[in-house]
């Protein structure tokens, strides 16, 4: 890990105590020294989020996907970029954009990460069998004697 990114981490580690400004402001400051860099503009786009400036978030988010963004951080956007799409209004954006990534990294770490965020922006659009399914089937991998019956009974619940 390089200075510059333990910067930046110890901005995040005190986002709690420092606040929505203050810590936008910091990262800001931080990534001006990277303004081309993928990992600058995902760091930017996150404090934008963190502030609630979701808006200014979303076009950073896909800026450093477009520029190659490495793992595992391009996951960390995808999701993020995800929960912008929805609190922005735009859940079937969310939606697809979560399913694609699923779709390519079934077996990520934060596949069920990735599941949870699908299923509130499910829930956003009134699907909400689909939304108890993909919470569902998040969830019964980490179950432990009834984790099959749970995915089993996910995958059949629907809206009727």
């Amino acid at each position: 890990m390089d200075e510059w990114q333990r910067r930046i981490d110890a901005v995040w580690d005190d986002a709690a105590t420092r606040g929505e400004e203050a810590t936008l402001a910091a990262i800001l400051a931080l990534a001006a020294a990277r303004p081309d860099d993928a990992l600058g503009m995902y760091e930017t786009a996150g404090a934008y989020d963190f502030a609630g400036r979701e808006a200014e978030a979303e076009p950073l988010y896909r800026r450093a996907l477009d520029a190659g963004l490495a793992e595992p951080e391009r996951t960390r956007a995808t999701i993020q970029l995800a929960s912008t799409l929805r609190n922005l209004d735009r859940p079937e954006e969310a939606v697809e954009l979560l399913r694609d990534l699923l779709a390519a990294r079934p077996d990520d770490p934060l596949a069920a990460d990735a599941r949870a965020f699908a299923a509130l922006a499910l829930f956003d659009l009134g699907l909400h069998a689909d939304a108890l399914r993909e919470s569902l089937t998040a969830l019964s991998p980490h179950l432990g004697r009834y984790g099959r019956a749970v995915g089993a009974y996910a995958a059949e619940l629907d809206d009727e």
